[in-house]
């Protein structure tokens, strides 16, 4: 029975559940020091969120950390040096990281709060770019989040940020349109998961 990353990626096709998934994480080597860093990727409305937090409870010793804390609808990926700097370089030392959360006030984004990331046994970075090719050979395992209907995937991302998003989210998802056949995300992951409402997995 695999029970690795590169195993599950040997097995092309086959469905697997959240259970399986968190077993190949907890068997993949670490690669960002002593931590396994897993990126759960997919455009915005794919279900990247929810299963990430049920990846993480299946995970010991895990910490989440969502791209929604350093994302705004202005920057959508320049932010990228501050969780390199603040998290990955001191974890993949040895160290606590630690970043200021983006804080959104009457619908502006500005500094908020501090968040200390101590060392995991695994870190899960989810959100919109958090698998990009500059930190590939860093990640344990690289997670990609599908739903192939744009159309479903505004409605549930509207249905999360509000009707007075919508347009940003339209936006959003031209940002990502472009974003990802230049990164190739997709096509670099190890597994694929289908975040349907009937929450099916599979593995390319």
């Amino acid at each position: 029975m695999p029970n690795t990353v590169d195993d599950w990626e040997r097995r092309r096709g086959h469905p697997l559940g959240v259970e399986q998934v968190a077993a190949a994480v907890r068997a993949a080597p670490p690669r960002l020091g002593r931590v396994r860093l897993v990126a759960i990727d997919g455009p915005s409305g794919s279900g990247k969120s929810t299963y990430a937090a049920e990846l993480a409870e299946r995970i010991p010793d895990s910490r989440l950390v969502s791209t929604d804390d350093f994302a705004t609808w202005d920057d959508p990926i320049a932010w990228w040096p501050r969780l390199v700097a603040g998290v990955f370089h001191p974890l993949g030392a040895g160290r606590p990281g630690r970043y200021r959360r983006t804080q959104w006030v009457n619908g502006k984004p500005g500094p908020g709060d501090w968040v200390d990331v101590p060392v995991p046994g695994t870190l899960l970075v989810e959100g919109v770019s958090s698998g990009r090719r500059s930190i590939m050979s860093s990640l344990s395992a690289l997670i990609w989040c599908e739903l192939p209907d744009p159309l479903r995937r505004l409605e549930r991302a509207v249905a999360r940020d509000g009707a007075d998003s919508r347009a940003e989210l339209l936006r959003w998802q031209a940002f990502e349109s472009g974003w990802y056949p230049v990164d190739r995300t997709r096509d670099r992951a190890s597994i694929v998961v289908l975040c349907d409402r009937s929450r099916t997995s599979s593995v390319r």
